[in-house]
């Protein structure tokens, strides 16, 4: 799939799902998808209330969310429009962000078979806008249970 391609793609179905998951409406309103190719997406998402914990800091259950929501939209790059169920998730947290800084998504599907989707996430702070610091970096398989297109 081209680059360009691939994006209009992603963006497509990233629209779709809008409305449809309570928990993505919540955090991910103003998430914006920067960029995708076969294999790989990166998102901005400027943190807010919503994002932090009581320290003010990014919530882990947000990176979680992060995980999930980008790995997702990894595999659809293969030319999915659905993208399956979670089997696992492992996040590692390094370090932190705070409300009103700027994390970077990146995801890449390491391999998409017929059932299944291995993917790896890494979260970073945007600083001078590029990838500074990172926040966490994680592991996400999906059951997919549709064929490839």
């Amino acid at each position: 799939m081209a680059t360009s391609t691939a994006l209009e793609h992603v963006r497509g179905v990233w629209e779709r799902m809008r409305g449809n998951s309570p928990i993505y409406d919540f955090l991910l309103p103003d998430v914006v998808l920067i960029s995708a190719t076969q294999g790989s997406i990166t998102a901005h998402l400027t943190l807010g209330k919503n994002h932090v914990n009581s320290r003010g800091t990014i919530h882990g259950a947000v990176s979680a969310a992060l995980v999930d929501w980008s790995g997702g939209l990894a595999i659809a790059t293969h030319g999915l429009e659905k993208t399956g169920a979670s089997v696992d998730i492992h996040v590692t947290y390094i370090g932190t962000a705070q409300a009103g800084e700027i994390v970077e998504i990146h995801a890449l599907a390491n391999k998409v078979g017929r059932s299944m989707a291995f993917t790896t996430i890494r979260i970073s702070k945007v600083v001078d806008g590029k990838p500074g610091p990172v926040v966490a970096t994680a592991s996400h398989t999906k059951f997919i249970s549709q064929p490839k297109q």
